[in-house]
């Protein structure tokens, strides 16, 4: 039977719409019981990095750790990563979980969430950001909330289920 590894994410899960905070739980270990969380843009800048307790050398335990970011980000991409700073000093980061999000606050300001919307035939994302916020122009919204399912803008297919953020 395999092990746990020293550390895992349960939230958020990869290609979630996220809120700030960012909210980030799972289960870990680490040296002394610490390890770290940060939160990148697309352009690798971090935009905030905690320290995590949780467990211990060769003890498992729960954590939770809220991420603000206060304001904005410059991008709607981004990554979550949990990681174990090496006890050596020297930066190396061990154990490194990488989730890749989207943050609903780049996409509209306020955002409250998202619908789920069943893509019906002859619908475009244009017809789609026309529905839910008046104007064709905003489908650029509707696509970085699902770039993770959509490969070309210009074809959605019947059936797909796509979140709309509100």
């Amino acid at each position: 039977m395999a092990g746990f590894p020293p550390i895992a994410v349960r939230q958020p899960r990869p290609h979630d719409l996220v809120d700030d905070p960012v909210e980030v739980c799972g289960i870990g270990t680490g040296f002394e019981g610490v390890f770290s969380a940060r939160v990148r843009d697309a352009n690798g800048v971090q935009l905030v990095l905690v320290s995590i307790t949780a467990g211990g050398t060769g003890t498992w335990g729960n954590y939770h750790a809220a991420l603000s970011l206060g304001g904005v980000p410059a991008t709607p991409q981004r990554t979550v990563e949990v990681f174990e700073f090496s006890q050596k000093g020297d930066g190396t980061e061990l154990n490194k979980v990488v989730i890749p999000v989207t943050f609903g606050i780049a996409l509209l300001d306020p955002y409250r969430g998202f619908a789920q919307y069943t893509v019906l035939p002859g619908d475009t994302l244009s017809s789609i950001s026309q529905h839910y916020y008046g104007t064709a122009t905003e489908w650029p919204r509707v696509y970085e909330a699902n770039h993770h399912q959509i490969v070309n803008p210009n074809f959605i297919f019947p059936g797909q289920v796509l979140r709309v953020p509100q």
